[in-house]
């Protein structure tokens, strides 16, 4: 009887154990495949490339305006819940599952706790503030002189606009937020290296962040050691590190890894974004010859007969002019940035969405380029058509459901500098150049798939045959 007994107790381990290895094997096998099998999120997302955003698309069409499209996500497609999910008021954190894979923690757009996000971004709002921009526009300034010197020896030729663009961009946003430049402007090919990086897809803040690291650690550092030990008279121009250093943030968020997640992620995040609008605008304006037409009518009344005039233009002034700010308003409502779903949690309170309650804590996302090329807010959402802007009654009103620097707490940073950009790059290159820009289509820059940023049909290309404008 003991050995029968000994004989049961160990089939019993035995399958215990055995179970125990189907289970984790099970859930390693999950993990690994199942995710991958048709119909799941991370299948459009890798296999098919960027499809899942279309996917969702569908399945509203089937299920209606709020669907669960994970096993903890919800999606709303439903305009009418925008201003109920991004909002200033009450605590809102991010979805952390979707920011832990750009592996910049530290980052202040990448942190999920509402409270720690305030903190991380309270002594960043003052430096990318209306008034600061304004008062650093020199900095944008040269750079677009620089640019425009480089486009004009090209003339008579084909210029690579998109890479022009995006370099500077660059110098722009690195000069602006640390003090320096890197040169993108200078170089034969515009840095196209980059260019290509962020072109490659999925995680470009990841891979752009991880490029920067490369040029801009040692002086994330230098400048750390300085905004500590030297003098106000000793201080270069102010940069974000000095913001942190000086700012109440505790010891730990003053940390060189933590300084420098807030520095390459900020400086990487702002420049693509601004200029894959310039490059959808600037195609569309030259496509288009009464838009150009109506364009340069405007611009043209401030500025000289002399088209390489160094006569201050200023953004306040630009700001003024109907015709371009809807010009560029219509360029980021079809280019909002991002062809990702953001989502926000309520960790403290339900949500409600008609009859549906939505339970504190759930991630509840919503896509901004499917609000802007919604045919019920903009009729014919993908003809590029500055006019559904001119009306400010109607403009007032589209706003509401406007959103291309997203909304609430976590509204873009750099937001005023990317207006600043776009109306004087915009002013600048319409007054300065005619660009031919054959092969191209609007097509091309249609979104046909989500790599974080927008990925479109042309791949962002811009090559066009530049001349100068005739006074």
């Amino acid at each position: 009887m003991d050995n029968i007994s000994k004989l049961q107790e160990a089939l019993t381990w035995a399958n215990l154990a055995v179970l125990l290895a189907v289970y984790f094997a099970s859930l390693i096998f999950y993990r690994l495949f199942w995710t991958l099998f048709p119909n799941s999120p991370a299948y459009y997302d890798l296999v098919q490339n960027g499809q899942y955003t279309f996917k969702i698309v569908d399945l509203h069409k089937k299920y209606g305006p709020i669907i669960r499209i994970s096993p903890y996500e919800l999606h709303v497609i439903d305009p009418a819940f925008f201003e109920k999910l991004f909002r200033q008021d009450g605590r809102w954190d991010k979805y952390a599952w979707v920011y832990k894979a750009f592996f910049v923690e530290g980052a202040t757009i990448c942190t999920a706790s509402h409270e720690l996000h305030k903190a991380r971004r309270q002594p960043l709002n003052q430096f990318f503030s209306k008034t600061k921009v304004a008062a650093r526009q020199g900095i944008i300034d040269h750079n677009i002189t620089k640019f425009c010197g480089r486009v004009s020896q090209f003339s008579g030729k084909t210029v690579k606009v998109r890479d022009a663009l995006s370099a500077l961009a660059r110098d722009i946003s690195c000069e602006f937020i640390l003090d320096k430049t890197y040169g993108n402007l200078d170089q034969e090919d515009f840095n196209i290296a980059i260019t290509k990086m962020i072109q490659d897809g999925a995680g470009f803040i990841w891979r752009v962040s991880k490029h920067l690291r490369q040029e801009s650690e040692e002086d994330s550092k230098n400048l750390l050691s300085i905004s500590t030990t030297s003098s106000p008279v000793e201080l270069p121009s102010r940069t974000i590190v000095h913001e942190i250093v000086d700012s109440k943030l505790p010891p730990e968020e003053k940390k060189l890894a933590r300084v420098h997640d807030d520095v390459t992620t900020i400086s990487s995040a702002g420049f693509e974004t601004t200029a894959s609008v310039l490059r959808l605008v600037l195609f569309h304006i030259y496509n288009n010859q009464e838009i150009l037409r109506q364009l340069r009518a405007e611009i043209d009344t401030v500025m000289e007969a002399s088209l390489f005039n160094d006569e201050k233009l200023e953004v306040k002034k630009l700001e003024q002019f109907p015709y371009l700010t809807s010009v560029i308003m219509e360029g980021m409502r079809l280019s909002p940035a991002i062809g990702s779903r953001m989502a926000r949690i309520a960790p403290d309170r339900d949500l409600f969405y008609g009859n549906f309650r939505i339970p504190a804590g759930t991630p509840v996302g919503m896509t901004i380029i499917l609000m802007h090329t919604d045919e019920t807010l903009y009729p014919a959402p993908l003809s590029f058509n500055p006019d559904r802007w001119m009306d400010l009654e109607e403009r007032k009103k589209m706003e509401k459901t406007y959103a291309p620097f997203s909304r609430g707490t976590r509204m873009c940073l750099g937001m005023y500098l990317a207006w600043a950009q776009m109306y004087l790059i915009v002013a600048r290159v319409v007054h300065l150049f005619d660009f031919d820009f054959k092969g191209i289509e609007p097509a091309d820059f249609e979104m046909v798939s989500d790599q974080f940023v927008i990925g479109t049909k042309g791949n962002a290309v811009l090559n066009g045959l530049v001349t100068l404008r005739k006074a």
